[in-house]
């Protein structure tokens, strides 16, 4: 008998106010009242010896260890429903992963190729959802994580899938036709789209080509995701630089064109990780398998 576990009742409680930030919400989420969940929440603070919220001017704050324990508990939660709903459904209804990738290389890159996937491994459900920095799995319920680096991350263990590649420069053809982008001197005076991820990415385009980065280059709009400044620069704002292995699609359509033949080379690269701590499921081997074998063929 396991009497160290505090009951399922007070564990909900606590989670639901952590993450609403008041009882009063967390009791509308478990249909009960206001006081129930704060007599479940200071009952769990009792046992466990340590306060999880500050009570200030009537708004809950979590304390640090109380966010620690939150995240935590969260994952433990939503691991028991999952594992629920697939004992109710039955095995024949399949697996699910809980992949966090970043956005870009999302779309651009790992859905597309997601239909083969399903194709070949229909009782497995990949669910994804966007994560741009690094976290924590003891406090996410993910299985998995798809991320730009150059090492793995801290308490985890996977593989690492391919490089980036080169960034390449790339423009509308209308933008390109009403500038010469071909020599030092017009490009510098055109606008260039930053991504705000990779603040340095430009300076390092222009001392690879042995050009100068001018103050004007560095003036241009900045943008969280690959996918903004690839949008930006289709609609004529201003010429982007980007990993050319995830604008594939807009290259062959035309929306976009590489103006000039000078690239970034980029050593880091994308890695597939998960907890080192347990064993992992046989579904999420499929999908580790099924993702070395679609890398690319040159970047390694």
């Amino acid at each position: 008998m396991r009497k160290d576990i505090p009951n399922l009742a007070a564990l909900q409680a606590f989670e639901a106010s952590a993450r609403l930030g008041s009882f009063t919400r967390a009791a509308d989420e478990l249909a009960l009242t206001q006081s129930a969940v704060g007599r479940q929440v200071a009952a769990l603070e009792q046992r466990l010896g340590v306060p999880l919220f500050s009570r200030v001017r009537k708004r809950l704050v979590l304390t640090d260890v109380g966010r620690e324990y939150a995240g935590r508990i969260r994952r433990h939660l939503e691991q028991i429903q999952r594992d629920t709903l697939e004992l109710s459904a039955g095995r024949d209804m399949g697996y699910i992963l809980e992949i966090a990738v970043v956005p870009t290389f999302a779309t651009q890159w790992l859905i597309p190729r997601l239909a083969d996937f399903a194709r070949l491994h229909p009782g497995i459900t990949v669910n994804l959802s966007s994560r741009t920095s690094m976290f924590s799995f003891q406090e996410c319920p993910y299985d998995a994580a798809i991320y730009f680096g150059d090492q793995f991350w801290p308490d985890t263990a996977g593989v690492f899938l391919f490089r980036e590649g080169p960034m390449v420069p790339v423009c509308s053809p209308d933008f390109a036709s009403q500038h010469d982008l071909t020599c030092e001197g017009g490009f510098a005076a055109v606008r260039h789209l930053h991504l705000s991820t990779r603040t340095s990415a430009w300076r390092d385009w222009y001392a690879a080509q042995d050009w100068k980065y001018s103050i004007n280059a560095s003036r241009g709009p900045r943008y969280e995701l690959h996918t903004m400044a690839t949008v930006a620069a289709i609609s004529g704002i201003g010429v982007a630089l980007v990993p050319q292995i995830l604008i594939e699609q807009e290259l062959k359509k035309g929306q976009l064109i590489i103006p000039v033949d000078r690239s970034l080379d980029v050593r880091q690269g994308y890695y597939f990780a998960y907890p080192n701590t347990a064993k992992q499921s046989e579904a999420l081997d499929v999908f580790k398998l099924w993702m070395l074998c679609k890398r690319p063929v040159n970047p390694s």
